[in-house]
C-alpha cells in the first residue's frame, strides 16, 4: 500500500518534491492525489513536465476495468506536450529546456519489433505510459527511451493543437486510413464512429482524396461536425439500418473502405454488412467484447480485415502537415479545463453525448 498517497483537492498546491496527479483506483474510481515527482531510472529516460494533456477513450475503458494491465495506482494518461526537464546521460537527442511532443508508443528503436516499424510491440515500451508505467496526466511525467519517443516542437506552432499528435492522429491515420488502403483516389469510404478517433479518420483520409465518405453516428451533433470536416454523406444508424441507404450510394457494391472507430460489436458488424468485394475493413475500435465474423457471408468477397495498435510511425509526416497547415488539429478540440477541474473534464468527456465533447484539454498552467 507504500503506493497511495495522501488524497489533495485539484487545486490545491503540492510540495516542491511531490505533484498533482489523476490516479486510477480500480474500476469506477479515480482520484486527484499527491504523488512523488518522477525521477530518471535509466540512462535513456527524460523527465518531461506537462504543459497540456488530454483524455482517450482508452481511458475510460480502463475504469470500467477493461484494461487488465492497468493496476490501481497508475496514474493515467498517455498524450501531451511538455517541456524537458531532465535527461539521461545516454540522451543525446534531448536537452533540458526543450519543448516537446509525447507519443503515446514507447520505443527503443533497436528491437525485433522497432526494427520493423512496429513500435506498439517495441519489448521494453509499446503502449506503457498511463498503462504499465505512470502516464502524462499529472505534472511531470518520466518518459523512457526518450530519444525515440520524444519529437522537438518546431518553434511557434501551436502546442494545443500537437495535443492530437500523441495518439488521436496517428492511430486514425495508420489504423484506418492506411490500414483501409484509402490511399489510391476516388475510392468510396465508410467511418462508423464520429468520435474524435472517426473525425481523425475523415481529415487524414482527405488527404487522398476519396469519391465520397460516409459518416455513420447514433449522435447528430457528432454528424454536423462531421460535415464541417468534410464528410459527403452523414447516417443516423439510430434511426434505421444505413445498410441500403449505402448500397444505394455505392451502386449495390458496398464501400470499398469500412473503418470502424467505435470498439463495439455492432459496429464492427455493420462493417461487414457494407464492404464491397475487395474491400477493406480497417478495425480501429478498442474491444471489449468478443466480436462474430460472419465467413459465412465474407469468405468469397476477397476482403482484408486489419487490425492494429498504433505505431505512431507516422508522426513526423502530420507534424510536417500541421506545420504547413495542411491538417488543423485543433478542429477535434471542443472543451478546454485547468487541470484542477480534471474530474470535471472526465465528467464532460464521459458524457459526450449530452456535453458534445471530442477532445478536451487539459491546461498545466491556466488557474
Amino acid at each position: 500500500m507504500g503506493e497511495i498517497l495522501t488524497a489533495v483537492r485539484a487545486g490545491q498546491e503540492a510540495p516542491s518534491d511531490t505533484m498533482k496527479a489523476l490516479v486510477y483506483r480500480g474500476p469506477g474510481f479515480k482520484s486527484v492525489e499527491e504523488r512523488p515527482k518522477p525521477v530518471l531510472q535509466a540512462a535513456d529516460d527524460a523527465v518531461v513536465k506537462i504543459v497540456k494533456t488530454t483524455i482517450c477513450g482508452t481511458d475510460l475503458h480502463i475504469l470500467k476495468g477493461d484494461v487488465p494491465t492497468c493496476v490501481p495506482g497508475r496514474i493515467l494518461g498517455h498524450e501531451g506536450v511538455g517541456e524537458v526537464e531532465s535527461v539521461g546521460a545516454n540522451v543525446t537527442m534531448f536537452k533540458p529546456g526543450d519543448k516537446v511532443l509525447i507519443s503515446c508508443i514507447t520505443s527503443c528503436g533497436k528491437c525485433e519489433y522497432c526494427r520493423r516499424g512496429m513500435y506498439s510491440h517495441c519489448l521494453t515500451g509499446g503502449w506503457i505510459l498511463g498503462n504499465e508505467i505512470d502516464g502524462t496526466q499529472a505534472e511531470y511525467v518520466r518518459i523512457p527511451h526518450a530519444d525515440t519517443s520524444l519529437y522537438r516542437i518546431p518553434a511557434g506552432m501551436d502546442e494545443e493543437a500537437l495535443v492530437m499528435l500523441s495518439d488521436v492522429l496517428p492511430t486514425a491515420f495508420e489504423c484506418g486510413v492506411l490500414n483501409g488502403k484509402v490511399e489510391r483516389p476516388g475510392l468510396s469510404v465508410a467511418i462508423v464512429g464520429a468520435g474524435p478517433i472517426g473525425l481523425g479518420a475523415l481529415l487524414t483520409a482527405r488527404f487522398f482524396s476519396p469519391g465520397q465518405i460516409i459518416m455513420i453516428d447514433r449522435d447528430d451533433n457528432r454528424l454536423t461536425m462531421a460535415k464541417k470536416l468534410g464528410a459527403d454523406v452523414l447516417i443516423n444508424n439510430a434511426v434505421g439500418d444505413p445498410t441500403d441507404r449505402i448500397k444505394a450510394l455505392t451502386g449495390g457494391k458496398g464501400v470499398d473502405a469500412a473503418i470502424e472507430a467505435v470498439g463495439t460489436p455492432e459496429a464492427f458488424e455493420l462493417c461487414e454488412e457494407l464492404i464491397a468485394p475487395g474491400g477493406c475493413i480497417a478495425n480501429i475500435g478498442v474491444h471489449g467484447k468478443k466480436v462474430d465474423l460472419h465467413l459465412e457471408k465474407l469468405w468469397s468477397r476477397n476482403i482484408t480485415i486489419t487490425t492494429r495498435l498504433v505505431d505512431t510511425v507516422t508522426t513526423h509526416i502530420l507534424l510536417k502537415a500541421v506545420e504547413m497547415k495542411k491538417l488543423d488539429p485543433n478542429q477535434l478540440i471542443s472543451h478546454r479545463f485547468p487541470f484542477a477541474r480534471i474530474l470535471d473534464a472526465y465528467d464532460t468527456f464521459g458524457r459526450a453525448a449530452d456535453t458534445g465533447a471530442l477532445k478536451v484539454i487539459i491546461d498545466m498552467a491556466r488557474p
